[in-house]
């Protein structure tokens, strides 16, 4: 069970959380808050696997102060940033002061919980050490976490998300979620990009090339087999002829 503290200062948007993780199944909101100095205190007195924070907060401690003192005093918990605003400025900040994942209030509630699994295994997007820096080739291979790597090869060897879903075991939306930090971290727009850039870099193997000397000796055994099948028929009709060949008296 998934014990999970949400802070967010909208009523509206902490029922909503709350209705999409008891939808989900296996978590258990342990406390709710409203402030950053709420959440403070609940994460000291609940003690969750995570903490889903709203980035703007009202306040002295806002989500992103939060996040910060929640990761120095307390590093065994994972905080998730949740906002409004998705973009690159944001989502720099949010891992800058201590988030361990970001997710927009634009995503599909169906995404959120298994989101919280995915940063409390660590399978979701962590930012480089200067998150403001460009990302280079090999940067961004290794800014793809294991399963994420796992879904751009599928991806790669063009599998449908369904597919991919039964061979991970996992859900098709959690697919979409992987799917959604693969096509930021690697700068693409669909996975017709995504699965140039695994081939372009060496993520998927490429097929050997069948050896042409070796089809064409086995076009000739071949041949030769049919040959001899052909040679046996003659055999077992000259046989049959000669059986049915009436013996003469001397």
């Amino acid at each position: 069970m998934l014990r999970v503290l949400i802070a967010d200062d909208h009523q509206l948007t902490l029922a909503a959380v709350k209705t999409a993780l008891q939808d989900a199944g296996g978590v258990k909101i342990v406390a709710e808050a409203s402030s950053g100095r709420m959440a403070l205190a609940a994460v000291q007195r609940s003690r969750p696997d995570v903490v889903l924070l709203d980035m703007h907060m009202p306040g002295a401690v806002d989500g992103l102060a939060c996040a910060e003192r929640i990761r120095r005093r307390f590093p065994q918990i994972r905080v998730v940033i949740l906002s409004a605003s998705a973009d690159e400025s944001c989502v720099n900040a949010a891992f800058r002061r201590g988030a361990h994942a970001f997710i927009s209030k634009a995503v599909d509630p169906r995404d959120i919980a298994p989101a919280l699994r995915q940063a409390v295994q660590g399978t979701v997007f962590h930012a480089p050490p200067d998150a403001t820096a460009p990302f280079g080739a090999d940067d961004l291979a290794e800014a793809l976490s294991e399963r994420e790597v796992a879904v751009v090869k599928a991806v790669a060897a063009g599998l449908s998300n369904q597919a991919i879903a039964k061979r991970l075991w996992v859900s098709e939306h959690t697919i979409k979620f992987h799917l959604t930090n693969i096509f930021r971290k690697l700068d693409v727009s669909n996975r017709t990009e995504a699965a140039r850039w695994a081939h372009g870099h060496g993520l998927v193997a490429e097929e050997p090339e069948a050896d042409p000397s070796a089809n064409g000796a086995r076009r000739v055994a071949n041949g030769a087999g049919r040959r001899r099948n052909g040679a046996g028929r003659g055999r077992n009709g000259a046989a049959r002829l000669a059986s049915g060949t009436p013996a003469v008296a001397s």
